[in-house]
């Protein structure tokens, strides 16, 4: 436990900074974590990182992470779409080279991996500098740190009937309520106190929705990593696992968040 909190405390005073900053320093730091969630995916399925397959799906990870205008920079006019679909055509091609050392399945994992982790955190980015995007960002963290919350008190205190043992076998439908009623009414608290560009019954409404798409991509990790037989995605931050397990709801939440309010660039 005490591993746990200085883990938090330090994350926090590096994380909150580069929040409230906004700008390059936050598309600096997605890219970060864009890259070391991809090499969990990599640790988890036991590849090595010092190789051509990785150094494919990384730079197709990134090419979905980074702003869009980096990408309009490039010469001949290439597109983000233009460039992913190159480097997972590089990757399909490195089956062939390396034969079949990198196999058509693991391809496969390269390629959703890179859509999952790369645009969930690039719209972490894009919501941040996006108008009042601050004010919007919070919302996020309020809705999915409340439904963590939510999950695990009232899970404890009276969750009785399981609700996806297979996949994750401490969590239950009590839980799972709790959490949604619980981000609810952080999230009226939030909206009380802090202006966002839409209408509160509108933010209210997402955030009932928003609570249930977090909880999936919370088993969705749940899932990859019982398939593979690890515990926590990676180590990188002691007491917490790794960058996909506190990151899991989010980069489900956040693209929702962006299509639906329009935020889609």
């Amino acid at each position: 436990m005490k591993q746990r909190v200085i883990t938090a405390i330090v994350a926090l005073i590096l994380f909150i900074p580069i929040i409230l900053l906004g700008g390059l320093w936050i598309d600096w730091l997605t890219v970060a974590l864009a890259a070391v969630g991809i090499s969990e995916v990599f640790l988890m399925k036991k590849q090595l990182l010092v190789s051509v397959d990785f150094l494919l799906a990384l730079l197709a990870t990134l090419t979905w992470t980074v702003p869009d205008a980096f990408i309009k920079g490039l010469p001949w006019h290439w597109t983000k779409y233009g460039v992913y679909f190159a480097l997972i055509m590089l990757l399909l091609t490195w089956t062939v080279l390396s034969k079949n050392k990198t196999t058509f399945d693991d391809v496969g994992v390269y390629t959703i991996a890179s859509l999952y982790i790369g645009t969930g955190f690039h719209y972490m980015a894009a919501i941040r500098n996006y108008s009042n995007g601050l004010a919007l960002l919070c919302y996020v963290f309020v809705v999915v740190w409340a439904t963590d919350i939510g999950a695990y008190m009232i899970g404890r205190k009276i969750g009785k009937h399981k609700l996806w043992p297979v996949i994750s076998p401490n969590k239950t439908w009590e839980g799972s309520i709790g959490a949604v009623v619980c981000a609810l009414v952080f999230v009226a608290i939030y909206l009380a106190f802090v202006k966002i560009d839409f209408s509160q019954s509108t933010m209210l409404i997402l955030a009932f929705f928003l609570s249930i798409v977090g909880q999936m991509g919370d088993l969705v990790e749940s899932a990859y990593k019982r398939y593979y037989g690890v515990k926590d995605s990676g180590k990188i931050l002691p007491g917490h696992g790794g960058i996909l397990d506190r990151f899991d709801s989010m980069l489900f939440v956040l693209p929702v968040v962006a299509a639906v309010l329009g935020i889609m660039h």
